[in-house]
């Protein structure tokens, strides 16, 4: 029997350790990005995604498997920069804790799938691979729309809400890849 939240953990993890490794290597770089320029960089790794899923053919030899994860990482980036702000164009050094607000935007998360994955009883797991990519380019789709907007929605969910989504879909597909199921 499967367990979706030790899974789901031990997703995160993963991804968790590769964010720390990279801020230690680059620091905070990433707060000099506008909020449509993550969702760009996250555009860019699902559509990576979805060629590879599409294609035999590999010019760089890396799986998607990081390209989740780094779906997973920046959609958490921007949530931070959502909740933070843009930095200042000369910004003061500040004692931001990266790794607790990733820890706290994670358990957010995690609480999020949780819940729907409680109301759909696990749906994603009759899902294939290649609809879990599709579900995410239309996640960043209504996001890039939204940001298009300046944030106002009529009656849709917020960005909030849809990069939580996104967070929880690139998951999905780790446990799926993980358990060998394209």
């Amino acid at each position: 029997m499967q367990n979706t939240s030790l899974q789901y953990d031990e997703a995160v993890m993963e991804c968790r350790r590769i964010f720390e490794a990279k801020l230690k290597d680059y620091g905070p770089s990433w707060r000099i990005l506008r909020l449509p320029s993550i969702t760009d960089q996250i555009f860019i790794k699902a559509r990576r995604i979805r060629t590879l899923q599409s294609s035999d053919i590999r010019r760089i030899d890396e799986g998607i498997k990081p390209e989740f994860m780094g779906i997973y990482n920046y959609s958490l980036i921007a949530l931070i920069q959502f909740e933070l702000g843009p930095e200042p164009e000369n910004p003061s050094p500040t004692n931001v804790d990266y790794l607790n607000l990733y820890d706290q935007w994670s358990q957010k998360a995690k609480r999020l799938m949780l819940d729907k994955n409680h109301d759909y009883d696990e749906a994603w797991r009759q899902m294939r691979l290649s609809s879990l990519t599709d579900i995410i380019l239309m996640k960043i789709k209504r996001i890039k729309q939204i940001e298009d907007n300046s944030g106002l929605t009529a009656v849709s969910e917020g960005i909030e809400s849809n990069y939580l989504d996104i967070m929880n879909y690139a998951i999905f597909s780790l446990i799926k890849l993980s358990e060998n199921q394209y």
